[in-house]
């Protein structure tokens, strides 16, 4: 083929610190073009002592020329789950990647965020550039938040072998309303946790379609030196709906944007203080900007579409307060 599909970046690595993005295709090693190795070779030559230096030339939608990054090799340490506040009350969970431990580490996690607030009423679970990992671990994760009925199934050809995994008993968020952040570096175990919180209304899934990873991969040993890996099932979500190739459709598409340059957009808008004779709203202002700037994280200034999760939790909340 062309080259090496980038799936999504992992978090803290040095590919993302050095914007390489999803679906950007690697097309150079140094110099050494990529089509004429296997992955295999491909990986082994982005592999080595850390420290040292590769040079990766990059094809991406949207740019006209091929793009170079250097990325200084460093030993990565994986951080598959973490949490903090977005604002008084509202939690956000990133899960990087479905490894083993990842849904013990997220119950944890969730348990932490409800003991300092009491009062819980939203969370946001950040599946963006998650590019997947066990299908138990993803099951294990949507467990945490579904109590009952399926929460995906897979199937062989000619749909026979199903197995169904189904949630057990329990809701470790409460039925505090859920969004839930995916892309198109989402995939495979990450769709499976979308599709099964989207179809059982659990959550509102909020971003741009996700990767379209739902198959199964089983491996045989032949021999000491050589494995053979086909793909054997699909996922398909509780509705029964199959995400291989087709993804996850968010409810509310919300796509990336760079807030310095929405800012720029700004800039020729007419607004009320632009006006000859407005209201003064100085005092009202600072009135504002003390309650908010008390305890808005600053990491949701930085990313749109953490922003309008953040705003849609805030506006399911009022209207739950109103309803009850």
């Amino acid at each position: 083929n062309g080259g090496i599909r980038v799936i999504s970046p992992i978090d803290d690595t040095p590919a993302q610190a050095a914007g390489i993005l999803p679906n950007d295709l690697i097309v150079r090693l140094d110099d050494r073009p990529v089509n004429r190795m296997s992955l295999a070779d491909a990986v082994g030559i982005m592999r080595g002592e850390p420290g040292t230096k590769i040079k990766l030339t990059i094809v991406r939608q949207g740019s006209d020329v091929p793009l170079v990054f250097t990325l200084t090799r460093a030993v990565i340490r994986i951080r598959s789950v973490r949490s903090y506040f977005l604002d008084d009350n509202f939690g956000y969970l990133r899960v990087t990647q479905f490894q083993t431990p990842t849904p013990e580490l997220a119950r944890e996690q969730i348990h932490e965020l409800f003991k300092e607030s009491n009062a819980m009423e939203g969370l946001v679970l950040d599946l963006r550039n998650n590019p997947g990992g066990e299908l138990q671990s993803a099951v294990g994760v949507s467990d945490l938040f579904i109590d009952q009925g399926v929460i995906v199934k897979t199937r062989a050809r000619n749909n026979t072998n199903e197995q169904v995994f189904n949630a057990t008993p329990g809701d470790l968020a409460k039925g505090i309303p859920i969004v839930v952040l995916v892309n198109e570096g989402s995939a495979s175990a990450s769709e499976i946790v979308a599709g099964a919180l989207q179809d059982h209304n659990r959550a509102i899934i909020m971003g741009t379609q996700t990767f379209g990873k739902g198959s199964v991969q089983t491996i045989w040993s032949l021999d000491k030196e050589t494995t053979l890996k086909l793909t054997t099932h699909l996922y398909y979500t509780p509705s029964d709906r199959s995400i291989q190739a087709l993804g996850i459709v968010p409810d509310i598409t919300i796509e990336s944007r760079d807030l310095p340059a929405l800012e720029q957009e700004e800039v020729g808008r007419l607004r009320e203080a632009d006006l000859e004779g407005s209201l003064d709203g100085e005092d009202l202002d600072d009135g504002l900007e003390e309650e908010n700037g008390s305890s808005l994280n600053p990491a949701v200034k930085e990313d749109y579409q953490l922003q309008e999760a953040l705003n849609l939790l805030k506006g399911l909340s009022i209207a739950r307060r109103q309803i009850g």
